[in-house]
């Protein structure tokens, strides 16, 4: 590895590119071995540049020629790139590359994939295909020819010419290198239409493999149903003749959005009842969403670099909830986001990979695809909409799109549409983009003579590289309630702006409970005085769904702790609470799902952290599975009846209402199993018509230790050993639930097994991913569940560098645990690092992750 590939990029250094691109011209004659690429470029010189210098990125490639304009050239090549002399006027670049496809498994630039050729290019894999200015804000049209034997031949734009062993595409908007794609291979289209507004009549493509076919329809509805969403919320209509959608197994991430040519892991487009759960529907809903948005914020607006690169996902994150919320529940879409939030952002951004929504430097901008990116960015995209207020938001987006069509643009273009749309000073705001940590708000009430003074007081912990932090804006939406649960004053948006600050509510009648962050407002942690009573009354009356769940979560996190630190039993009042959630019908099934889960290990984990108690995994797993028990135990009948209430006779739909029921039953059935020995469970094992049900008893029956376990594990194996995303599915739920004492070896055993195959990402994810998830095993005392994810991310990095990297992400948490797993786990680090062929993807994680 040298210093110049480990060598750190900042923000601050940013400079224009020197040379412009007006049309690009690619020519692919493919081979597995011996791919030829012919480019033709026509740069100019950027009025604007710093310097004369022209470069061109390129990695992996063997040049053959290189002219300009007609004249052959000899560049000086580096493996890097290469630099040449130039005219100063406008000139065409030509130059023939041969790259070797099926020798490439990082799956960056062109690859094989079971036989097709297939493209990933963002961040920076357009410079593993041909020599190019492989930056965001170089833009330009592309017009590409394809020739190859095989039957499908695809790429960005419009179909100019096909004939067989040949396909010309012309993309006639600009756009830059990582949203560019090709796919070949043998194919079968799902084929569909779609009219916008304006009367295009656009032609629409799901290409699988063959068998696949079956398993495209809801993914057509969902593109069908965001094409409309955008025309009708946003105003934005799709701007060419065709959308094409191409599922592909071997895929690092969920999807790409390239310009009118999708390119998707499978997992997150192929559906059907027998073979996919309610989950999986609803996660494929919301990623074509998400790539479709793409259009409009990411593809005909980009980003300026990749400094910038929430400018685009922040955006598109927050459009996707805001569909998936119309589509379905916006109340469970909202404490979903949150629960995830909690999850895995807000971890990240108190401890060692922290960074801000808009980092100041990378070493690998891929180890930047983060929830603070993406799923952080959204947050802030909704707290600017909250204080800007729906309408001028609307009015700020038409402008954003007006000004800045065909550009690449910076965080500071975007802020500046807010501003000039509303004459508001966003200039503290920005701070949410450049300062890293989650704020912590504390909350101290003072009632009297009728008044209310709402004291908030802001502070934002130290993180890497940020010692000191400045105070944030932030919209803090408060209600209040009086003793009989009604609504004294609706919801409230306070901008808090300083360390402390005081809001004063007059002339109420009582002293009212306080709601406050009412919709999670803001990614922050709030800090109330605990109050039982305070949360009951929150969690029976609140108004706001979202803090009526967290009330019963926040109480159900304090028994947990109580239980943890002073043998406390589990709360009568808690129980009784959840029987109430359990029997409410006027409640949704899918609240009700939710209202009744129990805090996961890993919250119990950082809160005894942060409450700087060192945390015993198995421990917290001890009683949480004791407060699951009583829980079970008091209203046993009751979770039966709803069981049996919420089984669904018609045939199966996606729908969010049958979900929702789905859901409850399933999480009526973990209690039930908790106490019948699987009967149930396994009845429902027997008898489900769907993979809902059938996944939902099998994760029950697993997670128990039942002992049908292991027969039902067989029989789901060998009933859908030819579906090769269930079988991702049988990897995962005996990684994620098998028990501390013997999950690490039996995931070095299922690592054994014939279907599993290293380089496939989802399969590495199913097995290894969910494996890291088992808090419990994964944090075993005697160090094994590190050393096993070591083991396997020292055998994937020389393959897929990218996967290997985000994996090591989960040994994220490992400086809050005692001092033989913190040696155990520092021992694993230097094993990795003491690697000479180490990537730099992975590399740049286990050294952050390891200073701790």
């Amino acid at each position: 590895m040298t210093a110049q590939q480990d060598q750190k990029i900042y923000l601050k250094d940013y400079t224009p590119p020197e040379y412009l691109v007006d049309h690009v011209e690619l020519t692919f004659h493919l081979d597995p071995h011996k791919t030829r690429v012919i480019s033709k470029v026509q740069f100019r010189p950027n009025p604007d540049r710093a310097s004369d210098r022209f470069f061109l990125h390129g990695e992996e490639l063997t040049l053959k020629w290189a002219k300009i304009d007609g004249t052959a050239v000899t560049p000086e090549v580096t493996p890097q790139g290469l630099t040449c002399a130039v005219p100063s006027a406008p000139f065409v670049w030509e130059a023939e590359v041969e790259i070797d496809p099926a020798n490439n498994t990082a799956l960056e630039g062109l690859y094989m994939s079971n036989g097709m050729y297939c493209t990933q290019c963002e961040a920076q894999g357009f410079r593993k295909i041909t020599y190019y200015p492989d930056r965001p804000d170089v833009m330009a049209t592309f017009s590409v020819k394809i020739y190859s034997d095989l039957p499908v031949l695809l790429s960005n734009g419009d179909k100019i010419e096909v004939t067989q062993g040949f396909a010309q595409w012309h993309d006639p908007w600009p756009k830059p290198a990582y949203l560019f794609a090709l796919v070949a291979g043998e194919l079968i289209n799902h084929p569909d239409r779609f009219v916008t507004k304006s009367g295009r009549d656009v032609e629409l493509n799901i290409w699988v493999r063959s068998g696949d076919e079956d398993k495209c329809a809801f993914a057509m509805e969902a593109l069908k149903a965001s094409m409309k969403w955008d025309e009708d919320v946003y105003g934005r209509e799709y701007d060419l003749d065709i959308f094409n959608i191409v599922a592909v197994d071997d895929f690092n991430m969920g999807a790409m959005e390239n310009k009118g040519l999708n390119i998707f892991n499978s997992s997150a487009v192929l559906a059907s009842p027998e073979t996919s759960t309610d989950d999986a529907f609803e996660r494929i809903e919301a990623i074509i969403a998400h790539e479709y948005f793409h259009n409009w914020t990411g593809n005909r607006i980009t980003c300026r670099d990749w400094f910038q690169l929430s400018l685009k996902e922040g955006l598109t994150v927050y459009r996707d909830a805001q569909f998936t919320s119309d589509m379905r529940s916006a109340a469970v879409k909202r404490i979903e986001d949150v629960i995830g939030l909690r999850a895995h952002q807000i971890p990240q951004d108190n401890g060692p990979l922290a960074h801000p929504v808009r980092p100041e430097s990378f070493v690998e901008i891929n180890n930047f695809y983060t929830t603070t990116i993406y799923e952080k960015g959204a947050e802030v995209i909704g707290m600017l909409r909250t204080l800007v207020g729906a309408e001028a938001y609307g009015r700020a987006l038409d402008l954003y799109f007006e000004r800045h069509d065909g550009q690449a643009c910076t965080i500071e273009d975007w802020l500046q549409v807010f501003e000039d749309t509303t004459g508001r000073d966003l200039s503290q705001f920005k701070l949410w983009y450049s300062q890293a940590g989650t704020p912590r708000i504390k909350v101290e009430e003072d009632f009297k003579d009728g008044t209310l003074r709402l004291t908030l007081q802001q502070s934002t912990p130290a993180t890497p590289d940020q010692p000191t932090k400045k105070p944030m804006h932030i919209p803090v939406a408060v209600g209040l309630l009086a003793p009989d649960g009604s609504e004294m004053v609706p919801t409230t948006v306070l901008e808090l702006r300083e360390d402390t600050q005081t809001f004063e509510f007059e002339n109420l009648t009582d002293r009212p409970v306080v709601s406050a962050l009412r919709g999670f407002s803001a990614p922050v942690i709030l800090q109330l005085p605990y109050d039982a009573d305070r949360l009951g009354h929150l969690a029976r009356f609140d108004t706001d769904p979202f803090n009526a769940w967290d009330a019963g979560n926040t109480l159900a996190i304090e028994n947990l702790v109580a239980m943890y630190t002073d043998d406390a039993e589990p709360d009568a009042d808690l129980i009784a609470a959840k029987g109430a959630v359990l029997k409410d019908e006027s409640k949704s099934p899918a609240f009700r799902a939710l209202a009744l889960g129990i805090p996961s290990l890993d919250t119990i984990l950082r809160r005894l952290s942060d409450d700087g108690i060192l945390p015993d995994p198995n421990r917290i797993e001890t009683v949480i599975k004791r407060l699951s028990t009583a829980i079970a135990t008091a209203h046993f009948d009751a979770f039966n009846e709803v069981y049996t209430a919420h089984q669904i006779s018609a045939p199966y739909a996606p729908s969010a209402e049958q979900s929702g029921k789905r859901a409850l039953s399933n999480k009526a059935l973990s209690y039930i199993s908790l106490l019948d020995d699987g009967v149930t469970a396994y009845a429902q094992f027997n008898g489900a018509t769907n993979m809902t049900q059938q996944r939902a008893a099998l994760a029950a029956l697993v997670r128990n230790s039942h002992p049908t376990a292991n027969d039902a594990l067989q029989r789901y194996f060998d009933q859908w050993s030819h579906e090769r995303l269930v079988v991702d599915s049988w990897f995962s739920l005996q990684a994620a639930l098998s028990p501390a004492d013997r999950a690490p070896e039996l995931v070095e055993t299922l690592a054994q097994h014939p279907e599993f195959n290293l380089k496939n990402p989802n399969r590495f994810r199913s097995l290894y991913g969910a494996f890291s998830m088992n808090t419990a095993a994964f944090h075993r005392v005697d160090g094994q569940g590190y050393r096993v994810l070591c083991d396997a991310i020292l055998a994937l990095d020389p393959l897929v560098p990218q996967t290997a990297a985000r994996m090591s992400g989960h040994f994220e948490s490992w400086t809050k645990f005692d001092e033989a797993r913190k040696t155990h786990a520092q021992a694993q680090f230097e094993r990795i690092l003491a690697t000479t062929t180490l990537s730099r993807d992975t590399r740049e994680m286990i050294e952050r992750i390891a200073a701790g």
